[in-house]
């Protein structure tokens, strides 16, 4: 990959001649000045959504499916190498052209056709915004749990919510934190993940170090065999559950590897996005998932039982202040994830709609809004729903636009764009009304193979013929492959692939 810096091309690349209903200053391409995050500040921006609830809890649900815990921790590194690579690639456009995720959709959806895989983006990030809300709002509820000696959990639910008045008020608290982050800008990201990066990493070892001396080892789980081991209870039945987890795993980034572009688009250059990305990723990903399982592990001989949620954990540990502080710790671990990696993304879709009406500010709290309303603690009831519907079910979706965004720019147009034409209604990715009929067409048909299958797993029938359910098993993969070869075959036969 060539190199693009501050001095080099994207310096000089400038917008002369936008219309207007397309373009503000939250979406321009970024200027020179602005690129200035190096590789260290994209490492910091990986450890800083990486270390969170979620990602403690992933390995866990995969030994509850039967996994060693190796296994589990080999499945996580494993997913995260490989959506390390879209990430990679997706992330080089933005470096080269300054451009967000929904302007980079402009050149193979077209001009409004890119609303269609921003908007899907958009509506995935404002289920995790909800998700990891919650996970936060749980970290001040276990915190006032400890500080007041309450049993916060016997106030009754609230009808519909399935929550009681003060989890609630909790989840909103933590709501309006995050509020707050959102007006003040997309600058404050950067400052936020890399002040807490290293902090995030200190109190990750020293909850694994704490673990191992009160346990006196990191306790029975890391002896225990995998369920799928000669005379185990799931005996042959391994890779059934492997390829779907493995899916799940890339699944979990999947979101980004999309938009990446809107972080990428600030790096001084392209070493520093690759690098930073290569360490900060499948790196801490691995990392913590091992923190999550041994610290777990040793909850068994601490506790008599595996305690799976570190919010629950730090509660059980009793008063005082280092438990006051890991609290404190979780929440702006979840803080700086959520912030990062589910505001942004929704935020620019939504200026990409009306660019002359929506702000950065106003896509945030449309996010924050809708993070509200879909319920997030029903999605996180059990790891069947949070793995095999969510982050397959979603991948589903995104895996074929990954591949027709590489299909397209690496494929088709040899990392050459027309910056200016990205901006124009009339330019040369208006295509047909301003919608490109071979994005469309493909997204379309990556999708359906694997609707069968998410419809077993999310109960919506009862069952379906196994290929189906083996398709499934691989969403992501099949998607992805199937939209951009599509893609490919679509743009050459409709004549619509640049000259070269």
């Amino acid at each position: 990959m060539s190199d693009t810096g501050p001095g080099g091309l994207a310096a000089k690349l400038e917008l002369e001649r936008p219309d207007a209903e397309l373009v503000n200053d939250d979406i321009r391409p970024t200027p020179a000045k602005d690129r200035h995050w190096s590789v260290l500040s994209m490492a910091s921006l990986w450890v800083g959504m990486v270390v969170c609830v979620p990602t403690y809890m992933l390995a866990g649900g995969l030994i509850d499916q039967g996994m060693s815990w190796s296994q589990a921790v080999i499945t996580v590194m494993l997913g995260n190498l490989v959506v390390l690579a879209p990430m990679v690639l997706n992330g080089h456009p933005g470096t080269k052209y300054g451009v967000p995720f929904p302007v980079l959709a402009r050149a193979s959806f077209g001009i409004h056709g890119a609303h269609v895989p921003s908007l899907m983006r958009a509506l995935v990030a404002c289920g995790w915004f909800g998700i990891q809300t919650w996970v936060g709002g749980a970290a001040i509820f276990q915190l006032l749990d400890v500080m007041f000696s309450a049993d916060l959990t016997a106030y009754a639910d609230l009808p519909v919510l399935g929550i009681n008045g003060v989890e609630l008020t909790c989840f909103l608290a933590f709501w309006a934190l995050q509020v707050v982050i959102i007006h003040r800008g997309v600058e404050s990201i950067r400052v936020l993940e890399s002040a807490a990066a290293p902090f995030l990493i200190v109190m990750g070892l020293a909850l694994l170090a704490w673990a191992y001396v009160k346990a006196d080892g990191f306790g029975p789980m890391l002896s225990t065999p995998s369920k799928f081991a000669p005379g185990g209870e799931k005996e042959g039945q391994f890779f059934s559950v492997f390829f779907p987890s493995l899916t799940a795993m890339v699944g979990f980034w999947a979101t980004l590897s999309l938009n990446i572009p809107d972080f990428t688009r600030y790096a001084k250059s392209q070493r520093d996005q690759v690098l930073g990305q290569a360490i900060g990723l499948p790196t801490t990903m691995t990392l913590f998932a091992f923190i999550g399982v041994a610290v777990t592990s040793a909850t068994t001989v601490i506790y008599g039982e595996a305690v799976w949620d570190p919010t629950v954990l730090l509660g059980k540990m009793g008063g005082g202040v280092s438990v006051v502080l890991s609290l404190l710790a979780l929440t702006v671990a979840t803080l700086s994830t959520n912030i990062a990696a589910n505001v942004v993304s929704p935020a620019n879709a939504m200026i990409n709609v009306n660019p002359q009406k929506i702000s950065f500010r106003l896509g945030g709290y449309v996010t924050a809004g809708l993070g509200i309303a879909i319920f997030p603690w029903k999605l996180l009831e059990n790891t069947d729903g949070y793995i095999f519907t969510w982050l397959v079910g979603y991948s589903a979706l995104l895996g074929p636009i990954g591949g027709i965004l590489i299909a397209d720019y690496f494929v088709l147009r040899r990392t050459r764009l027309d910056l200016e034409g990205l901006y124009q209604k009339r330019g040369p990715y208006f295509y047909s009304g301003g919608f490109n009929p071979a994005a469309l067409i493909a997204f379309g048909l990556a999708v359906i193979p694997n609707v069968p299958g998410f419809a077993h797993a999310a109960g919506i029938v009862d069952s379906v013929a196994p290929i189906w359910d083996t398709l499934y098993a691989y969403a992501w993969f099949v998607g992805f492959l199937l939209g951009g070869g599509l893609y490919w075959l679509l743009m050459t036969a409709m004549g619509l692939a640049p000259k070269r």
